[in-house]
């Protein structure tokens, strides 16, 4: 059977009220996590910001170099609590890093995950390079067994830590500190099977024994690998890329050749801003249904 594809590639936007993304521009951001306005460096936003500094001004904290080194105003907490449905995460300001464990941008693959899997029976889910566990959540809290893979232990601390936020503590989640490469070559070994496997693959990182990854240079043996792990059933495969130099394009060729048949969709996940007028494209994506 011909793969059935959508016309062309999609533009996915969040639909979560615990974030907004307020202004962008002069590669940076004005964003409102929960009650907390941050600026952030994004070297996206190529564009001028809105005129109107005084929404800037109003921002608790902000880190624009990079580097991570935030610059917080007045009593602003450097971590709070959010929620999404039935999963609570806790957004931090991380030294070093202008990161604070969340990735709004994200929010289609989780609405897309918890439409998909409520149609499965006891459903089988492998998050690799999964960080601090939202989809994961997501997907316990869809009754999914789910298994975990990040090569950071403060990522997996952090994300066990959103696992007790949300009430999930009986939920079947393994946290698996490896490298993921590794990971999977295990699990095909074992003959493990899954039905959904989610890859969110940093476009250079080092596992937890220092092993290097170059996403140009092993997501083929990576992909290689997952195949053989999913199940005789209806499987799902879910694969975002923040590489700059890749395109969706690239990204649906390579689900298509080791995915044939079903169903595939492909573009990028973006923030809508000032009122849907401008998008702020943030990360490439593939995803893909069997029939």
């Amino acid at each position: 059977m011909e793969a059935s594809m959508n016309a062309g590639p999609l533009l996915e936007t969040p639909e979560w009220d615990a974030y907004e993304l307020v202004d962008c521009g002069g590669r940076r951001k004005l964003e409102r996590f929960g009650d907390h306005l941050l600026i952030r460096g994004e070297p996206k936003a190529w564009w001028l910001p809105d005129s109107r500094e005084a929404k800037w001004r109003a921002a608790g904290a902000e880190t624009g170099d990079g580097s991570g080194n935030w610059r917080v105003r007045g009593e602003t907490a450097r971590n709070w609590v959010m929620r999404y449905g039935s999963v609570t995460m806790e957004a931090r300001m991380t030294d070093m890093s202008k990161h604070v464990g969340v990735f709004p941008e994200q929010e289609p693959h989780w609405r897309w995950l918890r439409q998909r899997l409520r149609g499965l029976s006891q459903p089988r889910v492998l998050n690799l390079f999964g960080y601090t566990g939202i989809a994961s959540l997501v997907c316990a809290a869809e009754g999914a067994s789910v298994t975990h893979v990040d090569a950071s232990k403060p990522a997996l601390n952090w994300a066990r830590y959103n696992q007790e936020l949300s009430g999930l503590e009986s939920a079947p989640i393994r946290w698996i500190l490896d490298d993921a490469f590794k990971f999977v070559g295990r699990e095909v070994r074992r003959e493990r099977r899954y039905d959904v496997i989610l890859l969110d693959p940093p476009s250079f990182g080092r596992g937890p024994r220092g092993e290097v990854w170059k996403v140009e240079q092993q997501i083929t043996q990576l992909f290689d690998s997952i195949r053989g792990l999913l199940g005789g059933r209806k499987s799902l495969v879910v694969l975002t890329l923040y590489n700059l130099e890749a395109s969706c394009l690239m990204l649906n060729g390579l689900m298509e050749d080791y995915f044939p048949g079903g169903r595939h969709e492909f573009g990028e996940l973006a923030l809508p801003c000032r009122g849907g007028k401008r998008f702020l494209p943030l990360s490439l994506f593939a995803r893909w249904e069997s029939d």
